[in-house]
């Protein structure tokens, strides 16, 4: 059972990317974005106010530089990484980007050509302050290159597939124990706290001693985000202070980090039997899932799914409903490229694994979204998680 991407998967991805920056006739590839340089050498840190970057030359040895706090984290987390530059910490007697120029230059990169995701060569986080790298080496050219990894993370390799399924097994776990202790007078909270803590111990247990989450605290995120009854027609809310009642909408969520991956996996459920209007919204919203999921095929663009979904709300005269796309690409973050949106014309590619969350939202009334994980293939859309979706068996009784 694979639990991690392997060694020899994040050579290739290394590989890869200077094949690409030799296209681009770049001498370095310079991130500050921590998801990149986790994809492309399995360490993941805490991004803070303190700035931090990966530098890979199209020759010679991979180098991040950062916070000393984490000099003695990097060969824990990986191999890759072979050289360790630091600073003692931000806003310092000397500002990181003096030190960051300083280790360019004894990289003998300070008059190349060099591709970034971020001119600045820090991100602004939590209150950053400070000069752009770009203006510490004047004889340096910087270029955009922030598309260079996140095109190469859309096509996903059979390594991640694989995980992602793992991640949608243990999904399948978390919603059923979010269903099961859902009761009415209950917070959400404490079926949240309930649920993620055991599915995370059951998990631990299967799995043993190897396992470790990747890319997140805990391993398991499920929970409702107060998503109950008239707040479930709030998509993005985050908390609710009333508990669950008879008659609420109530929207589930669950993610599961395998490898640093995670499915998406949300249900709606309802509180007791469903009124004749909630029947008919839910009816509405399962239909343009499918609809949508149909009209997943590799070549076919990513518009035409949004369109499909779109048909059926407007054909059920609920389009007036939706308050979103129908559907993101997932991975290595819950949301990523490609969006499945009426404006996005690319097209699918075989190995994407995408999202599939068509919903309507009626204000004081409630919400109707669920959202699985599917792999694009040539022919038929696989579905990788698979919870039940059908309203009789998301009655909680």
């Amino acid at each position: 059972m694979r639990f991690a991407i392997s060694e020899s998967e994040y050579k290739l991805r290394i590989e890869r990317a200077r094949k690409q920056l030799s296209r681009r006739r770049l001498d370095a590839l310079y991130l500050t974005n921590g998801t990149s340089m986790f994809y492309l050498t399995g360490y993941s840190f805490i991004s803070t106010e303190r700035p931090a970057a990966l530098v890979i030359p199209l020759d010679g040895e991979i180098t991040f530089i950062g916070p000393r706090l984490e000099e003695d984290h990097v060969p824990l987390e990986t191999t890759l990484i072979k050289n360790v530059r630091t600073y003692v910490d931000y806003p310092g007697e000397k500002h990181p980007i003096e030190h960051f120029a300083a280790f360019l230059k004894e990289m003998r990169l300070d008059k190349k050509r060099i591709g970034t995701d971020n001119k600045a060569g820090a991100l602004g986080m939590w209150g950053y302050r400070g000069p752009t790298l770009a203006k510490k080496l004047a004889e340096a050219k910087f270029t955009d290159a922030s598309d260079l990894v996140p095109n190469m993370r859309q096509v996903k390799s059979a390594q991640e597939i694989e995980l992602m399924r793992e991640s949608a097994k243990w999904a399948n776990l978390a919603m059923t124990l979010l269903q099961e202790y859902t009761e009415e007078d209950l917070w959400d909270v404490d079926v949240a706290l309930a649920a993620t803590h055991e599915t995370s111990v059951i998990m631990k247990k299967a799995l043993g001693s190897d396992y470790v989450p990747k890319r997140n605290i805990i391993p398991v995120s499920a929970g409702f985000r107060g998503q109950i009854g008239e707040m479930s027609a709030i998509p993005h809310s985050m908390s609710t202070k009333r508990m669950m009642r008879k008659g609420d909408a109530i929207i589930a969520e669950v993610g599961v980090d395998v490898g640093g991956y995670t499915c998406e996996l949300e249900r709606t459920m309802i509180v007791g039997n469903p009124t004749a209007k909630q029947e008919h919204y839910f009816n509405t919203m399962q239909r343009a899932q499918e609809a949508a999921i149909s009209a997943m095929k590799a070549g076919d663009s990513c518009s035409e799914v949004d369109k499909a979904a779109l048909d059926v709300f407007k054909k059920a005269g609920l389009a007036h409903l939706t308050r979103h796309h129908s559907g993101h690409g997932l991975g290595l973050e819950t949301h990523e490229p490609p969006w499945l949106d009426i404006g996005n014309k690319d097209p699918l590619q075989n190995g994407m694994i995408v999202s599939c969350e068509p919903g309507i939202y009626e204000v004081g009334f409630g919400g109707f979204r669920h959202s699985d994980t599917v792999l694009i293939n040539e022919g038929e859309a696989e579905l990788v998680t698979y919870y039940p979706r059908d309203l009789n068996s998301l009655i909680i009784s």
